[in-house]
C-alpha cells in the first residue's frame, strides 16, 4: 500500500487474507464471523489505521449518521463559540459528534451547508438563520423525523422549535438603566442588516424604554454597523452631532468593542455605555463595562435538549423557548448624565 494513500477495506482484507465482505461483516457486526477472523480483522484495522466510512454505511443501510449539523453565522464570534461548546457538551453523552460550518449570514451559503449536512444524514440539524433565507425546504425532513431547531433567531417558511434570547426585554432593561441615571440623549449602535431579527428586537426594546420614560425617539441617535471598525465610525458620528448623546447602547458585543475603542481613542470618559452581550475582559476596562448578558450556554443546552427529545420520539407541537437575559452592573452604565442635561 502506498504511504500517501488512506487504507481501504480491500487493504484490510488483503492483510488478513479474507474477502472485503467478511471484513465488512466484522466491522458492522451484521453477519457470521469466527472469533479468530474477528480478532485478525481488528488487528489489521489497528495496524493499518483503517477508518470505516460511516457516512457511506449509513446511506447504504438507510440509517442516520452519529453527527449533528450546526450552521452559525460567524465562527470567530465568541458568542456562537460558547453556544456550540454547550451543544457539544450536551450531546456527547449520547455518542453524537458536532459538525459546524459558517454561513457568513448569507442565505445561499446557509442552504449549501444544510444540504451537505442533510446529504450525510445527520441525526439533528441546528441552524442560526440568515437574513432573507427561506427554510421551507427543511419542512419535509422534519416531517420525516429529523429534529430541526433554529437558534438565536426564528426561521422562515415552516414551524419548528426555536431557541431565542429575551432580546426586546433585555434591551429595554439596559436602556431603562441609562435613563435611571439621568440620561435623556441615548444613542443606539446596532448590527446590520436592519432586518436582522436580533437587531429589530433590540431596537424595539430601546424604543420602548424611551417611550416608557416619556422621551422622544430621535432617529439621528440610531445608527448601524457590521464590524468593530464600522462601530467606531458610527460612534464618532454620534458624538459629533450638534446635540450628541450622553450615553450609548450597543446592540451586540462587536458593536460594544467599537464603541469602547472609539471612546478610548477620543479620550471620552464621560459617555455612559451599556452593551447587549458580554465581552471578554469587560471587567478590565475603565470603567468596567455594564452589559445585558445573554446566556449562550443555556441557549445551546436548550437547543440540544429539545433536539434530543425529538430524536427520542417527541412529536408535540413546535415551540419557542425564550432564554432570559440579565443586567450586569459594572460601572460604565452608571456614569451620570451631565448636570446641564438634568436641569
Amino acid at each position: 500500500m502506498a504511504a500517501n494513500r488512506r487504507p481501504t477495506l480491500a487493504d484490510v482484507a488483503r492483510e488478513v487474507g479474507v474477502s472485503a465482505k467478511t471484513v465488512s461483516r466484522v466491522l458492522n457486526e451484521d453477519g457470521p464471523a469466527s472469533a479468530r477472523t474477528r480478532e485478525q480483522v481488528l488487528a489489521a484495522v489497528a495496524k493499518l489505521g483503517f477508518q470505516p466510512n460511516l457516512m457511506a454505511r449509513n446511506i447504504r443501510v438507510g440509517g442516520p449518521d452519529t453527527t449533528i449539523g450546526l450552521v452559525i453565522p460567524d465562527l470567530a464570534n465568541p458568542f456562537f463559540g460558547a453556544v456550540a461548546r454547550s451543544i457539544e457538551d450536551t450531546v456527547r453523552e449520547r455518542g453524537l459528534t458536532l459538525l459546524m460550518g459558517s454561513s457568513a449570514d448569507e442565505p445561499d451559503r446557509e442552504r449549501a451547508l444544510t444540504d451537505k449536512f442533510l446529504a450525510r444524514r445527520v441525526s439533528i440539524l441546528l441552524v442560526v438563520p440568515s437574513v432573507g433565507a427561506d427554510h421551507s425546504h427543511l419542512k419535509s425532513h422534519r416531517t420525516a423525523g429529523l429534529p430541526v431547531v433554529f437558534l438565536d433567531r426564528p426561521g422562515v417558511g415552516f414551524a419548528t422549535d426555536s431557541i431565542v434570547s429575551s432580546n426586546r426585554a433585555g434591551a429595554h432593561d439596559g436602556v431603562a438603566h441609562l435613563v435611571a441615571h439621568g440620561h435623556r440623549r441615548i444613542g443606539f449602535v446596532g448590527d446590520l442588516p436592519p432586518k436582522l431579527y436580533t437587531r429589530r428586537e433590540r431596537l424595539a426594546g430601546y424604543r420602548s424604554a424611551l417611550q416608557a420614560a416619556g422621551l422622544p425617539h430621535d432617529r439621528a441617535l440610531v445608527t448601524n454597523a457590521h464590524d468593530q471598525r464600522g462601530a467606531e465610525d458610527a460612534t464618532a458620528r454620534l458624538l459629533s452631532l450638534a446635540d450628541p448623546p450622553t450615553a450609548l447602547f450597543a446592540g451586540n458585543n462587536i458593536m460594544a468593542l467599537g464603541i469602547v475603542a472609539e471612546l478610548a481613542r477620543s479620550g471620552r470618559k464621560d459617555v455612559a455605555v451599556v452593551a447587549f452581550d458580554d465581552v471578554a475582559l469587560a471587567e478590565a476596562l475603565e470603567p468596567a463595562l455594564t452589559v445585558v448578558a445573554q446566556d449562550p450556554e443555556e441557549l445551546g443546552t436548550a437547543a440540544a435538549t429539545i433536539a434530543l427529545a425529538r430524536l427520542d420520539g417527541d412529536r408535540s407541537r413546535a415551540r419557542t423557548v425564550t432564554v432570559p437575559t440579565r443586567l450586569i452592573v459594572r460601572g460604565s452604565g452608571e456614569l451620570p448624565a451631565p448636570i446641564m442635561q438634568l436641569a
